[in-house]
């Protein structure tokens, strides 16, 4: 699914309303009637109290016409008019005058703070102040009424865009914005859904399909592109019948010291779970019974140093490689680590202690292969490209960098992104019970393995990190979030391709 951005969105609606010959009252109409169905079929007439806030854009007219339908199917609805300025579009003014002619209960105007109502932790409050247009802070007695509905312990719907927040661009971070329970946004999701600063504002969201002329859509490139099942299913390559394990690669982990073993067994399992044809542990000495024990499927290598890495003697036209989860900084492994990715050609999947060895050796970066996976969690991200002041900020920084060396980097969190270039991929699987030791160095494995099944590495770090999430959920099911482990996480891979084809798909845990 595409992520457009404000201005798109505000192009999409104007050739629409061209190509499909009707008026902007008309669009209105039609997306005001989506947005009461929905919630229509949640609440099924019950007699609870509704405040509807409307600006006076056309944010404001859609919920001036959503209040409209609501009162005329008998819900007890009271309205308020945010009058902040003299200048109203004229959608607005148009569903102004209808909802008058259903209600003796006209619109009441907020002036100042002292006109703000009571709001009841039983109320529900529909906010439909501003919309995707807001590109400056809500300030005055406008922000006293953003704080007081986010303090009142209704429950929250925005429409389209909780108020206050923009759709697509950075934002001062003690902006008042609304904090929905639950957002309906128009034709598509927005980009600062997920991000973790901005994210948290949206609460739940739900894509409501207003007819935006598909023609324009699917020519316009997107600022993002959401990564859900359906996409994932078309990234997937199924195998041959007479294909045999020399058809499937042969993956080399370089993980582990003394202490953290465990990390070369994670991301090896997690690359054999994955099907490469052929997986190697290359480990520390103390290692190696750790990992013929630990995963029988798995062979290993040992290095000579007994609990880090001293050197690299492998050669490497045989394999992908993986390094860094576990392995530590120490000058021999920044040594053994420089030697490895300046032997490999192909692209490596390069994580944790690796992406730490970059940051403080910035000249090895011209070393690592290009179309190489960078793996990071923030704080290696930080550490790799410096501080940033918000998540739009982060996301500019990682497409410079990707864009200069070549390079694809996965930032994980919750909605992990995918950059390529100036190109992103957001992920729309995955749950809270994942932020747990060792799920990254799943992820890297998985993501390796794909790349030695002769994946594409912008498709393998995409489809690695939505299978990683979906696997995650199913376990989730099973084991709940409190009881998700890396391990388990990983043996959950081969469910996880299996569900993308099931017309059955369970929900998302």
């Amino acid at each position: 699914m595409k992520l457009l951005t404000a201005q798109q969105l505000a192009e999409a609606d104007k050739v629409t309303l061209l190509k499909q010959n009707i008026s902007s009252e008309e669009l209105m109409e039609r997306v005001s009637m989506l947005v009461f169905n929905k919630i229509h079929e949640r609440l099924g007439g019950a007699p609870v109290p509704i405040k509807i806030f409307c600006g006076i854009g056309n944010n404001g007219g859609d919920g001036l016409a959503i209040a409209r339908h609501m009162i005329q199917h008998g819900y007890q609805v009271k309205v308020y008019i945010t009058n902040c300025s003299k200048h109203r579009s004229e959608d607005f003014l148009t569903h102004y005058d209808k909802i008058k002619n259903v209600t003796k209960d006209w619109p009441t105007l907020l002036d100042c703070k002292d006109d703000i109502p009571v709001i009841n932790g039983g109320d529900i409050v529909i906010d439909a102040i501003f919309g995707i247009g807001l590109n400056r802070p809500i300030d005055g007695w406008m922000a006293d009424l953003i704080k007081q509905i986010n303090e009142s312990k209704a429950f929250i719907v925005s429409i389209d865009m909780p108020s206050g927040l923009y759709a697509d661009t950075a934002q001062p971070a003690d902006s008042a914005v609304v904090r929905a329970s639950h957002t309906f946004t128009f034709n598509n999701p927005k980009l600062s859904f997920f991000l973790p600063d901005t994210g948290v504002f949206a609460g739940s969201f739900e894509v409501i399909d207003i007819g935006l002329d598909p023609e324009f859509v699917n020519n316009t490139e997107p600022i993002a592109t959401l990564i859900t099942n359906q996409a994932a299913q078309a990234i997937y390559k199924p195998r041959t019948k007479f294909s045999h394990k020399g058809d499937y690669g042969h993956t080399l982990v370089m993980a582990g010291s003394k202490g953290k073993i465990g990390a070369a067994v994670l991301s090896a399992s997690a690359a054999i779970n994955t099907g490469s044809g052929k997986v190697t542990a290359y480990v520390p000495s103390c290692g190696n019974n750790i990992l013929q024990t630990s995963v029988p499927e798995v062979m290993t290598l040992t290095d000579a140093g007994s609990e880090h890495f001293e050197g690299f003697d492998v050669e490497l036209d045989n394999y992908n490689l993986c390094v860094g989860p576990g392995i530590g900084t120490g000058d021999a492994v920044v040594s053994a680590f420089a030697k490895a990715i300046k032997q490999q050609s192909a692209p490596v999947v390069i994580d944790a202690d690796g992406i730490n060895i970059l940051s403080a050796n910035k000249k090895l970066i011209k070393d690592v292969p290009e179309s190489s996976v960078l793996t990071p969690h923030d704080g290696e991200l930080e550490r790799l490209l410096g501080k940033w002041s918000s998540g739009m900020e982060r996301l500019e920084l990682a497409k410079t960098f990707s864009s200069k060396h070549n390079l694809i980097l996965v930032l994980k969190g919750a909605h992990t992104i995918t950059v390529s270039g100036t190109n992103m991929y957001i992920n729309d699987s995955g749950n809270a019970g994942m932020a747990t030791a060792g799920s990254g160095d799943v992820l890297s494995g998985v993501i390796s393995s794909l790349i030695s099944q002769k994946y594409e590495p912008l498709m393998a770090a995409v489809f690695g990190v939505y299978i990683h999430g979906a696997a995650g959920d199913l376990a989730a099911q099973t084991y709940a979030h409190e009881g998700l482990k890396a391990g388990i996480i990983s043996n959950f891979v081969g469910p996880a391709i299996l569900q993308l084809f099931r017309n059955d798909t369970a929900q998302r845990a």
